[in-house]
């Protein structure tokens, strides 16, 4: 009978368990699965029975050794985090270190990139004014009719303008000899209806400036139609210049004799003395506070039409 009933007896499902199954992590360690815990107490428990003083283990002893492996766990699991943690710290600090590099090495480019642009603003002006030094010689003729007559004997019509205009030269004996004279551009854009410029390149530097002081003393003109003849400069130049256009106009109407002198400075002759301006906004806060002047200088339509 006891073989039959131990026959009959249920299998301990909790043996067929492999012990010490590692299921859940903590921070990329491997800790026991609670449930495993809790069947190790269960098995090794204690069994109290009635009358039975001798037991192997009490269960005060026991509840002791429980204690001590949950905290021999929680132990690993503190390790684990300070770890953890540590690793966390260093990865950080190794971020600012690096961030701080970063940053002073921005800096640096940024001081690089401020002398490079002005080392490119400086050649760029040395480069301006060397092409505008190259056309000291030159006279630039605008309004001149674009005809076939005119543009394939230039030199000659320039030799007309100055008898026409100012003989006194040729009377002086000067030489008005020309290198060479050209329309700019080469080609002729259809599409434009005023002609193109001409440049004159003088032998004579002398006789291109008492040319032009007498273009700016009066209107020139060729065979009655009316021309300008200016100093010839680079492109970039004369836009600096154009940019005064609309304060000139207006300065020569109050009497206030207006000037633009090299390369681009606008003088006027207001109250006894000469004012001289290179930018447009000095000449602005210049107006503003001069009662005579403020108000009759519109600067920002004139930098609507230039835009």
């Amino acid at each position: 009978m006891a073989n039959s009933t131990e026959a009959q007896k249920p299998q301990n499902t909790k043996k067929n368990k492999k012990k010490g199954a590692t299921l859940d992590t903590f921070y990329g360690a491997k800790i026991q699965n609670t449930e495993q815990i809790e069947e190790d107490i269960q098995e090794n428990a204690p069994k109290s029975s009635k009358g039975n003083r001798n037991s192997p283990q009490t269960h005060e002893e026991f509840e002791s050794e429980m204690t001590k492996k949950m905290e021999a766990l929680w132990e690993e699991k503190w390790e684990i985090m300070q770890k953890k943690f540590t690793h966390l710290q260093n990865q950080f600090d190794q971020t600012v270190k690096e961030n701080q590099a970063l940053k002073q090495e921005l800096i640096k480019q940024s001081q690089n990139t401020k002398k490079l642009e002005e080392n490119i603003k400086y050649l760029t002006d040395k480069v301006i004014d060397l092409e505008n030094r190259g056309r000291r010689e030159n006279l630039r003729i605008i309004g001149l009719p674009e005809k076939p007559e005119i543009n394939t004997k230039l030199d000659m019509v320039i030799q007309d303008i100055i008898k026409e205009n100012c003989p006194e030269i040729l009377e002086q004996g000067g030489n008005t000899a020309t290198d060479r004279a050209h329309r700019t551009p080469s080609t002729l854009n259809p599409q434009k209806t005023t002609p193109r410029n001409v440049i004159a390149k003088f032998q004579s530097y002398q006789t291109k400036e008492k040319i032009l002081q007498e273009a700016r003393k009066r209107q020139f003109r060729y065979k009655g139609m009316p021309i300008r003849v200016t100093q010839d400069l680079a492109s970039s130049t004369l836009n600096d210049r154009k940019a005064w256009n609309m304060i000139f106009r207006k300065a020569r109407e109050l009497g206030l004799q207006p000037r633009i002198s090299y390369p681009a400075k606008l003088t006027i002759y207001f109250q006894g003395k000469v004012w001289a301006f290179n930018k447009i906004e000095d000449f602005q806060l210049f107006a503003k506070k001069r009662p005579e002047l403020c108000g009759k200088f519109d600067t920002e339509n004139q930098r609507a039409r230039n835009t």
